[in-house]
């Protein structure tokens, strides 16, 4: 199977919900657009000018009245994408943590497995990430895994790629940094969706950095209580527990990518080219 393919940027939106992100958004924005033509950006009901940061780029911006949360500003995007009949939705976040030079392999690996949804895993330079939100992350995908019945790198990454097949079902009633865990098991339980990781770089302010990141929106404790409690319950009302939790024991669908155009995925051992 060959990673050298990508799918046509053209045929793909790119939707990055915003929250007072004056400080990055039109670095990001731009970046974006570099990558891929077709940017919707979904301001949160921002209270700085976010909004005016980015009025004069060729993108879709869609603008709430007050702040409703991540999860009605995704669903919103996704909306607007299957209105415009885009073949698939990548995801970033607009503080500036994602890199747009890492769509390209989303795309990549998207072509490679068109019915899968592809992960941005932030593994490179991981020792820059806080340890709580390592630990954090950990933690989630243990129990997010679990409630998919496969293992995941990442499951609370923003950078994402999702088909439209599985748009499907995102018009989910959770909210918050719940929703794109809950879309994650809701693709899983109805459709069998396979989710694919691949490696990126965290980006994080760290000593010595020149870049400025806002404070993560993302509360450990807060969000990941509310994140567990709702993944406990899918996992119960599933009567499978068991046989989500072995199936979610196997190894992770994580392509890397080395020297040259050759990757492997350690789910199955086999090699690309």
């Amino acid at each position: 199977m060959s990673l050298s393919s990508s799918l046509d940027p053209g045929s793909v939106a790119v939707v990055i919900p915003a929250f007072n992100e004056a400080l990055r958004i039109r670095e990001v924005v731009t970046a974006a657009l570099g990558q891929c033509q077709h940017v919707i950006v979904v301001d949160d009901g921002s209270t700085d000018d976010t909004a005016e940061r980015i009025c004069d780029l060729p993108v879709v911006l869609l603008q709430h009245a007050r702040r409703q949360g991540k999860g009605a500003s995704l669903r919103d995007g996704f909306a607007e994408a299957r209105r415009r009949a885009f073949d698939g939705v990548l995801t970033m976040d607009g503080d500036g943590q994602h890199r747009a030079d890492d769509i390209p392999a989303l795309l990549a690996a998207a072509a490679a497995w068109p019915e899968a949804i592809i992960i941005g895993a932030r593994l490179q330079k991981r020792d820059r990430q806080p340890a709580y939100r390592r630990w954090a992350n950990a933690f989630g995908d243990w129990g997010i895994g679990w409630a998919c019945g496969q293992r995941i790198s990442d499951t609370q990454s923003g950078q994402r790629f999702y088909p439209v097949a599985v748009l499907a079902v995102a018009d989910l009633a959770t909210e918050d940094f719940v929703y794109e865990a809950d879309l994650l098991i809701e693709a899983s339980s109805r459709f069998g969706t396979r989710c694919v990781s691949v490696p990126i770089e965290s980006r994080y302010q760290h000593a010595g950095s020149h870049e400025q990141f806002r404070p993560s929106h993302f509360r450990p404790w807060r969000d990941l209580r509310r994140i567990v409690a709702h993944v406990a319950r899918r996992i119960h009302r599933s009567g499978r527990a068991l046989s989500l939790y072995r199936a979610s024991r196997s190894a992770p669908a994580l392509i890397h990518a080395g020297a040259g155009p050759r990757h492997t995925i350690n789910a199955t051992g086999a090699s690309f080219s």
